[in-house]
């Protein structure tokens, strides 16, 4: 089991040998980091965190880590009972301070944090999971989070427990995805299941893959100038790629993915719990986004998710719907793996 502990402004410690992971509950719950020894696995900071509020665009904020899309990923405006509801770009919990179930006096400082949190890391005594509590403000939902670190023989596993509330009492429709931006560099490859050989296109900076509901092909797909690329590879921050797909819905077979980066001596596999979110969405992010002038994504999420879709306005088979005063909840793994030399080196 990790050792848990507050640290600096706000943010929250697990770490199991080597590994750590750090949390910012101020800052939406976001996983900032998780790093082995001084190797960072997710996207930094594109901009400083800072306060954030109802209504801004992902891309104004720092655009890094892991956030909680609930209750939608797209902004998108949907009729309820109550009457119309807006929801914001990426949903509300990246938005919204979180509180953690044993949060008490002196557990956290509630000051701003900052680009400059890794040179704050010093963990705690202290021993076992922690859960965080968010709730939106769009719809009467909330999430809880229980992450759990642990060390194996192949390196390590952060385990991610998830319920989702309705605080109200009328039903309130909602989709969940994960949203961990995992660094990627060129020639790194990203694995699926053999048997999936299609998937959906959500969108594609310049319509490279397409339109929107396309199917495109796995690995190989052909681009826009009639030429053919493998999708499973990395490229360049030059490419300026943004692409998001979806695969599913998987089967109990189909329910993993992997990012492989050879240069960095890790594999990082993504677990799904199938029967409760049965699809993935990938973002693959080359320097395409954002779009506007500055730092850009260099990146790859593996994303389980509830949809195969980014709107929680655009219904299908996939639809949920959540009663008043019920809960649901799923699991997610990350298996982080160190790669032996001969795979390094193919």
């Amino acid at each position: 089991m990790g050792k848990i502990g507050a640290v600096g402004k706000e943010n929250v410690l697990i770490q199991a040998g080597t590994c750590a992971v750090t949390i910012l509950p101020h800052f939406g719950g976001k996983i900032a980091s998780i790093r082995i020894g001084e190797q960072e696995l997710l996207q930094g900071p594109l901009a400083n965190y800072a306060a954030r509020n109802r209504t801004m665009s992902f891309d104004a904020s720092d655009a890094s880590g892991w956030d909680e899309c609930l209750p939608s990923v797209a902004a998108c405006s949907i009729e309820t009972p109550g009457g119309t509801r807006s929801i914001p770009d990426h949903g509300d919990l990246w938005r919204v301070e979180w509180q953690s179930r044993d949060q008490g006096p002196g557990t956290r400082d509630q000051g701003p944090g900052t680009g400059r949190f890794r040179d704050q890391l010093e963990a705690e005594a202290g021993e076992g999971p922690e859960t965080l509590r968010g709730e939106c403000f769009s719809l009467p939902l909330a999430l809880e989070r229980t992450m759990t670190l642990t060390e194996s023989g192949k390196g390590w596993e952060l385990r991610l427990d998830y319920t989702v509330s309705n605080t109200g009492s009328s039903p309130a429709p909602w989709s969940w995805a994960a949203h961990p931006l995992f660094v990627a560099e060129e020639g790194d490859r990203i694995v699926l299941p053999d048997s999936i050989e299609t998937l959906r296109l959500e969108g594609s900076r310049g319509d490279r893959l397409g339109k929107s509901g396309n199917q495109v092909s796995w690995p190989v797909a052909t681009v826009a100038d009639g030429s053919h690329r493998d999708l499973s590879l990395a490229r360049s921050a030059e490419s300026e790629i943004g692409d998001k797909l979806f695969a599913g819905p998987l089967r109990e077979a189909e329910n993993w993915c992997a990012l492989e980066r050879p240069k960095a001596g890790v594999r990082i596999k993504v677990g799904l719990d199938v029967e409760a979110t049965p699809y993935l969405g990938l973002w693959m992010c080359y320097g395409g986004w954002p779009e506007r002038p500055g730092a850009k994504q260099m990146c790859v999420a593996m994303e389980p998710a509830t949809a195969p879709v980014d709107s929680l306005a655009d219904t299908g088979p996939w639809s949920r719907v959540l009663a008043g005063g019920d809960c649901f909840s799923w699991f997610m793994d990350v298996e982080i793996e160190i790669m032996q030399r001969e795979k390094r080196d193919a």
